[in-house]
């Protein structure tokens, strides 16, 4: 049953700083201080960290920026960039209660709601660049989550799996290409995939295993379920890409938005909050 899943990630708004030669959040002074693949950046950036999922158990007001005189509203300055973190709605295999983990399954009639919910309190939060997992669920969601948004540019996803896609999706419009959003997909964003474990129900699997060995393999930070992957391997493939590919555009002062799943998400977190193996693994 849906009630069953939980899509209620806590919606914030941090600002932090970026520096090329550390990679932790200081909790006492609030700063985000990650490695940057490019040892030429140097200096600081300031980061806005924005977490936002579509429950309505924590709205807040969408960022306020700056107006240009003409409606719509002018980038932050280059020294600023924007972190935006966003989990998929609601999907079919969620509203049903089964393990999902990197099978493809799509949203539901909620899940879709979600992200438009999720696109509206980011409407006003400038986007250059969108990276999401190969999961449908995931791009729905980005795709759903941009249609809200008060520029109103295109997000099209990008194909460079070989030259001839990577050749025929291409734009010859300046001006197209300067009202569009890249999308990035990448396996590395996806879900933590459950093995043996996907497609069945949890309830059911709970009640022939065991309610404490389907919460560990659920829930422990390095115990995989049979034939799956732990948390612990799936931020080895998510916290990498992150850095090598998501990092360097922040450095350039872009505003990304990373849209993925549960445990990729709370992978990249723990990468930026340097959260502890005990901490991630009670972070929602």
């Amino acid at each position: 049953m849906a009630a069953a899943t939980s899509h209620h990630t806590i919606v914030s708004i941090q600002s932090h700083r970026w520096n090329g030669k550390n990679s932790r959040m200081d909790k006492r002074t609030a700063n985000v201080r990650l490695v940057s693949v490019a040892s030429c950046c140097s200096g600081t950036r300031k980061l806005g960290l924005v977490c936002v999922s579509g429950s309505k158990s924590s709205v807040i007001d969408p960022v306020q920026l700056h107006s240009n005189g003409k409606g719509d509203h002018t980038p932050k300055k280059s020294s600023e960039s924007t972190l935006i973190l966003i989990r998929h709605g609601e999907s079919m295999w969620n509203e049903k209660n089964l393990f999902t983990g990197c099978v493809d399954v799509p949203l539901t009639r909620t899940g879709v709601e979600e992200a438009i919910e999720a696109g509206k309190r980011i409407c006003n939060i400038p986007i250059d660049v969108i990276f999401t997992s190969a999961m449908i669920r995931s791009q729905m969601t980005a795709m759903l989550a941009m249609m809200q948004h008060r520029r109103k540019k295109v997000p099209i996803i990008t194909h460079k799996e070989s030259e001839q896609p990577h050749s025929w999706s291409q734009i010859y419009c300046e001006d197209t290409r300067e009202q569009s959003v890249p999308v990035i997909t990448a396996w590395q964003l996806n879900e933590r995939m459950y093995g043996e474990l996907q497609g069945l129900n949890k309830q059911e699997t709970a009640e022939r295993f065991g309610k404490e060995q389907v919460h560990e393999w659920r829930r422990s930070y390095d115990i995989p379920p049979p034939n799956g992957e732990s948390l612990a391997m799936c931020a080895d493939r998510a916290v990498t890409y992150f850095k090598d590919q998501v990092i360097p555009q922040l450095i350039a002062g872009k505003h990304v938005m990373v849209a993925a799943h549960a445990n990729s998400l709370r992978s990249i977190i723990m990468h930026l909050d340097k959260l502890t193996s005990q901490e991630v693994i009670s972070l929602e």
